[in-house]
C-alpha cells in the first residue's frame, strides 16, 4: 500500500504540464484592446477618460508612461478598475477539451485512512483536481495531524455518513448529498461514521 496524502496528489495533478511562463503585459497593447472592446475611437476614448487624443495615442503606442493620475483617468473612462490595466485578458477560444473517466477506471492512490481515485487523468495542466476517495478512517486519532494543503476545496458526499473535522470549526456530520466548500490551507480530516466505508467526492483548485 503507497502512503500518498492529498498533498502529494496535487504535486502529481500539478506535474501533468509544464507550467505556462507568464509573459510581460505591454499596457499599450492592453489599453487599446480595452479601447476597441467598448467599440471606441481613438477620439472617443479620450473623451471618455478626459485626456488628449495624443496622450492617448502615445500610450497605445508605448511613446510615453502614463501618470497614475492618468491610469485612474482611463480605467474610469474604460468603466474597468486601475488593476485591470495590468490584468491580461482571459483566452477568448474555446479550447474544447474534456476527459471522461468510466466508473472504476480513474487511477487508484491508497493510504491507511482513505483510498483516492484520481478522474480526469488524461488532461494535462488542469484548473482542478477532481478525485473520489473511498473514507476508510473511524477516528481523527488516525491521522498524523492535520491535512492542509494550498487552494480551496469541495466536499460532496455520495454514500455513506462522514464526520468533517476543520481546525476553526466544530466537526460537522454530513450524509449523501450534503457539500461544502472551505479553505484547504485550514486544516482538515474526514472521518466515516456509517457502517460501510462512507465514498465522496473531493475537488481541489490547483490555480
Amino acid at each position: 500500500m503507497t502512503s500518498t496524502d492529498p498533498r502529494q496528489l496535487i504535486s502529481i495533478a500539478r506535474e501533468n504540464g509544464e507550467d505556462a511562463q507568464a509573459q510581460p503585459l505591454d499596457l499599450g497593447v492592453r489599453v487599446r484592446e480595452l479601447r476597441k472592446a467598448q467599440g471606441w475611437t481613438l477620439e472617443q476614448a479620450a473623451t471618455q477618460a478626459g485626456l488628449a487624443r495624443s496622450t492617448l495615442s502615445k500610450i497605445e503606442n508605448g511613446q510615453m508612461s502614463p501618470t497614475y493620475d492618468a491610469l485612474k483617468k482611463l480605467a474610469v473612462g474604460l468603466q474597468i478598475s486601475v488593476p485591470q490595466l495590468f490584468t491580461p485578458p482571459q483566452r477568448e477560444q474555446v479550447n474544447g477539451r474534456m476527459a471522461i473517466t468510466r466508473s472504476g477506471e480513474g487511477t487508484g492512490h491508497a493510504t491507511t485512512t482513505y483510498e483516492h481515485e484520481l478522474l480526469a487523468e488524461s488532461l494535462t495542466k488542469k484548473q482542478m483536481l477532481p478525485y473520489r476517495a473511498q473514507v476508510r478512517a473511524r477516528s481523527a486519532d488516525e491521522f498524523d495531524g492535520w491535512v492542509r494543503h494550498d487552494g480551496e476545496e469541495f466536499l460532496y458526499v455520495l454514500t455513506g455518513v462522514i464526520r468533517l473535522y476543520t481546525e476553526f470549526y466544530e466537526p460537522i456530520e454530513m450524509k449523501r448529498g450534503d457539500s461544502a466548500y472551505y479553505d484547504a490551507s485550514m486544516g482538515h480530516n474526514v472521518i466515516s461514521v456509517s457502517a460501510e466505508d462512507a465514498t465522496i467526492l473531493w475537488v481541489t483548485s490547483l490555480a
